[in-house]
């Protein structure tokens, strides 16, 4: 068996925000329905079939991992409604549903009662930043609503100018932001989006999260540790990482 690689001395963590802060399906269940209503224009049978192309079980509600509605962003939403028969154009949609998604995040189900949280995580000096799919309006509105705004060092969407998951420019804007080598950030999400995300700009650490729409089987690949939700960061912060070998 390969020992163990040291864990690098972590300094910041790169939260996703959707599956990661968020409870998926609580918070985005509601609101794919709702994407979908509004890219059907009126037609009810269109609505399920557009759900379906996005990666959501129109009957259960059961969002697939790294799917479309679990890791796209509202331009890629809006263009894979649109070839699913959506009748707007991608451009007009993408507006609707961007402007849908800064509504919903003050209804959004969070994992944790985020504030204490992140309070605690900031009194070890900790860096923190969220970078999602969802645009950055949507997430300063969700970082304000639960009282974690004054916690975050970085907030970065799809449309803040770093480029798009699962590229690593907003891992590395993160970076440049804090005055942090990458080695020195962890990544944390429920996608493999995210792992891969951290993977390109050279995280220290790939924490993977079950409170999203990942498993461990589709994140364990990526991910050097793969943990119940973000309550059980600080046990594997200080963990060995993973090598490419096994554990």
């Amino acid at each position: 068996m390969t020992p163990p690689v040291p864990t690098p001395a972590i300094g910041g963590i790169l939260f996703d925000k959707d599956g990661t802060l968020l409870r998926y399906d609580e918070s985005w269940g509601p609101v794919n329905r709702e994407a979908a209503r509004i890219a059907a224009a009126g037609n009810a049978q269109l609505e399920p079939r557009l759900l379906i192309a996005g990666g959501m079980d129109p009957v259960t509600g059961q969002t697939m991992a790294d799917s479309l509605l679990a890791a796209g962003n509202a331009a890629e939403i809006a263009e894979g409604f649109v070839a699913a028969g959506s009748p707007f154009e991608p451009e007009t949609l993408a507006a609707e549903l961007d402007a849908l998604f800064v509504r919903a995040a003050e209804f959004s189900v969070p994992v944790t009662d985020l504030a204490p949280l992140f309070a605690q995580l900031k009194e070890r000096g900790l860096k923190l930043g969220i970078a999602s799919s969802d645009n950055e309006m949507a997430i300063r509105r969700t970082a304000e609503h639960f009282g974690i705004a004054g916690h975050v060092d970085f907030i970065a969407g799809y449309d803040s100018g770093f480029g798009a998951k699962p590229g690593p420019g907003m891992f590395l804007a993160f970076c440049d932001a804090t005055g942090l080598a990458p080695a020195q950030v962890a990544m944390v999400g429920d996608n493999n989006h995210d792992m891969l995300m951290g993977r390109a700009g050279g995280a220290g650490l790939n924490i993977a999260v079950l409170s999203g729409t990942g498993t461990r089987e589709t994140l364990s690949k990526l991910a050097d540790h793969c943990v119940e939700d973000i309550t059980a960061l600080e046990t594997v912060i200080t963990a060995p990482r993973k090598t490419a070998a096994g554990e």
